[in-house]
């Protein structure tokens, strides 16, 4: 059996903004959540420890959705706090790809909402609506937004 992507986690300073944007924006809904961690009203070690460390004292999440049934969850670290490190330039985590209805519309969307455009739109398929452009959200994480699946891009070309 293959694998299939459920969700994406991505570290946020503010979730109740980070919520906003992404509703804004991309049209996700919250699915479950916000969630509340504070280690003072946990009885045992938690599943937020298990994978963090014991330094995680407290924090919050939210599961975020789309149509396409691929998650969001975002997470805000509030001790020890969220830390604004960016990592380096070509190490780990680089962005997350969307499709989107209409990649005009949306770009505008981002920017208006306090990101930012990082690239021009381009034409990948010369020929074909297979169109990409990279994005920013207002905490640094970069989003690709393609108009065509991955598997239509790139798939008998």
């Amino acid at each position: 059996m293959s694998s299939v992507v459920t969700h994406i986690g991505l570290a946020v300073p503010d979730l109740d903004r980070a919520i906003d944007w992404y509703s804004k924006v991309f049209g996700f809904y919250i699915l479950a959540g916000p969630y509340e961690f504070d280690e003072r009203n946990e009885e045992l070690f938690s599943m937020t420890q298990d994978l963090q460390g014991p330094e995680v004292k407290k924090m919050r999440n939210v599961h975020l959705m789309t149509n396409s049934g691929v998650g969001l969850e975002l997470f805000e670290f509030q001790q020890p706090e969220f830390a604004d490190e960016k990592p380096a330039q070509h190490a780990g985590f680089f962005h997350i790809c969307l499709i989107v209805e209409d990649i005009v519309e949306t770009i505008e969307k981002v920017v208006l909402q306090g990101g930012k455009q990082r690239s021009k739109i381009w034409n990948i398929n010369k020929g074909k609506p297979h169109y990409l452009v990279y994005a920013e959200d207002p905490f640094g994480h970069i989003i690709e937004l393609y108009t065509r699946s991955t598997a239509e891009v790139y798939g008998n070309n």
